[in-house]
């Protein structure tokens, strides 16, 4: 678990990310010990309360401090729902960031805990993933959640249901330039 100035120093690195992009500059990562570790992140950007941006490793490839780095920026420009966030945008966006747990394969009888995991379904046809705080925001039921994270990966609703797929359950350290720390 983070502490509060390890998470704003975070937020800090995603919004300087972002915004060294538009200046042409590079920025350094931060040398605290505490973000050396390879985890799954994703970052997300909103205005208001509208999503702008969300892309994220689903696993740990590189250390939280340069996925967090590297995520900023793709969920900035490379979000292909969005259109490449503008210099003028970035002083209305807010930034949230999702560190992942391992991911916990579920049994198929088993429900997810609303509030507190996320979902991720692999299939031969498709995968995809529901941060745990999107259940939140739209008050959906465990049952509600399953059939969201297929339609997230372009499956049928009921596709948790097939076995061919497998379902994910994890947690996420989640944390925003709108908490305060």
């Amino acid at each position: 678990m983070l502490t509060s100035e390890q998470k704003k120093e975070l937020l800090s690195l995603a919004r300087n990310a972002i915004s060294a992009r538009f200046k042409h500059q590079s920025v350094s990562l931060p040398e605290d010990p505490a973000f050396s570790p390879k985890r799954g992140v994703f970052v997300s950007l909103h205005i208001g309360d509208n999503l702008r941006g969300c892309i994220g490793y689903i696993k740990g490839y590189k250390s939280i401090a340069e996925s967090v780095k590297e995520m900023a920026e793709a969920a900035a420009f490379q979000d292909p729902r969005f259109p490449p966030l503008t210099e003028k945008e970035l002083e209305k966006v807010t930034i949230e960031i999702s560190i992942l747990s391992e991911l916990i394969p579920m049994q198929k009888n088993e429900l997810p805990i609303i509030g507190k995991d996320g979902l991720y379904i692999q299939h031969p046809y498709g995968s995809g993933l529901l941060l745990p705080q999107v259940a939140v925001e739209y008050n959906w039921q465990p049952e509600t959640f399953l059939r969201e994270v297929c339609r997230k990966a372009g499956l049928p609703s009921n596709a948790y249901l097939d076995p061919a797929s497998v379902v994910y359950r994890f947690t996420a350290d989640v944390f925003s330039e709108a908490d305060t720390f």
